[in-house]
């Protein structure tokens, strides 16, 4: 097999339901109930102008700086896909700009993920189309190869599967297996209607910080007067 330049046609993809049910919940709730344990890099931050990122990962790895495998993927990606692409974190080369998001947008792509850099920000800045990216470089991509897409990839020490749940926004990106998707969105909806519920303790004045100190004594804590 040509390890490193291959490209899977088909796949799996998470269960729409679960996208629409992930789109609603804040980032930060799915990362505490899967232990605050996985996510992409803080370096990968939104670039779009508004709008959560929510649905199945196409997956694309790529040279540092070369982005042939990325324009394939805008070829095979369906309405809703996430391209994810490892590019290695590199800075160096942006791999896709405002032209490349076209492509996308009108075939009505979820949005993009890029561990890697974009280009032409002032353009993508004023997009709906989720764009999240490590960074930002005016050089221009090499178009050589190689790459795989429809493959495992990491972004950071994320895994992401081909079909995985990719859900972004302002606090990050997470990537929850497709496997368990369902069962991790259970709890992160119990613990957003716990969240909602204290908050709305917290204005009525009503918050009641007993465990601070319990926990302070627990741990050992000296209080001197």
């Amino acid at each position: 097999m040509a390890e490193g330049f291959r490209i899977k046609e088909s796949w799996e993809r998470v269960d729409p339901a679960l996208i629409a049910r992930a789109a609603k919940l804040p980032v930060s709730n799915i990362s505490d109930v899967m232990n605050r344990h996985t996510g992409a890099p803080a370096s990968m931050r939104p670039r779009h102008r508004q709008g959560v990122l929510a649905g199945p990962a196409l997956t694309v790895s790529v040279r540092p700086g070369d982005n042939l495998m990325l324009h394939k993927a805008l070829v095979m990606a369906q309405p809703g896909d996430v391209i994810v692409v490892d590019a290695g974190g590199a800075l160096d080369n942006a791999i896709m700009g405002e032209l490349m998001l076209a492509r996308g947008v009108v075939s009505k792509i979820a949005g993009v993920a890029i561990w890697g850099a974009i280009r032409d920000l002032d353009s993508i800045s004023k997009q709906d189309v989720p764009v999240f990216s490590s960074g930002i470089s005016h050089r221009g991509p090499y178009k050589d190869g190689p790459g795989e897409i429809g493959l495992p990839i990491a972004i950071g020490n994320m895994t992401v599967n081909p079909g995985d749940l990719i859900v972004g926004d302002w606090d990050g990106l997470v990537c929850l297996p497709k496997e368990s998707a369902a069962e991790i969105l259970d709890r992160a909806d119990k613990k957003h209607a716990g969240e909602e519920r204290q908050y709305q303790t917290t204005i009525e004045g009503k918050y009641n910080g007993d465990w601070i100190d319990k926990n302070l004594k627990e741990l050992g804590c000296e209080f001197i007067a």
